[in-house]
């Protein structure tokens, strides 16, 4: 909880009788592997702050190949958003990559917060705009590199994940196959 609580503390102030509203709204759940914290097909139902583990978000595309496009970690939130928000169906998975530790608030609890604690929709916003941030920021170049040099920049972006999240993820966030990217390790060490 300390983690989360500093998190926020970055992006606005808050005194204790709100830092004690947003801890008792809170959830500690645990995420094993492989298990979704929101699905295609659903409306998503809580927000997350991850205090360990990784989580992807992915999809199926039209010729049924799965494509992973983002990876979170630790001390990140987690969550589709804008369909959280609005409350409609998502189009990405967002599945557990390691097994996981999260705080979750459930949109009821969200919305309590919101409405409770001045300034709160400032502070989610800033979250929000620096989270999108780090996903363009870390995203962009790929696109337009060759595959060794997109995965050199995927090991530099994302240092502690190579090691802890299965070779296919990483290839399908980098558009190339399994085997192109066994041949690249191999070719780079």
């Amino acid at each position: 909880m300390k983690e989360f609580i500093e998190y926020i503390l970055q992006f606005g102030h808050l005194n204790q009788q709100q830092i004690g509203l947003i801890t008792n709204k809170a959830t500690e759940i645990d995420l094993r592997k492989g298990e979704y914290f929101s699905e295609a097909g659903k409306i998503p139902k809580q927000v997350g702050f991850i205090l360990e583990g990784v989580v992807r978000f992915c999809y199926y595309n039209n010729k049924g190949q799965e494509i992973t496009h983002h990876f979170i970690d630790e001390l990140n939130f987690v969550s589709d958003q804008q369909n959280f928000e609005a409350q409609i169906v998502a189009t990405d998975y967002i599945e557990a990559v390691t097994d996981c530790k999260l705080l979750v608030f459930s949109k009821k609890d969200w919305d309590d917060i919101g409405n409770t604690i001045v300034g709160w929709h400032d502070i989610t916003g800033l979250i929000l705009k620096n989270c999108l941030l780090k996903t363009i920021e870390r995203r962009s170049p790929l696109v337009s590199e060759d595959a060794t040099t997109r995965y050199l920049s995927f090991l530099d972006k994302f240092p502690n994940l190579a090691n802890r999240i299965p070779l296919s993820y990483i290839a399908s966030y980098l558009g190339i196959t399994q085997q192109s990217l066994s041949r690249i390790r191999k070719n780079i060490r």
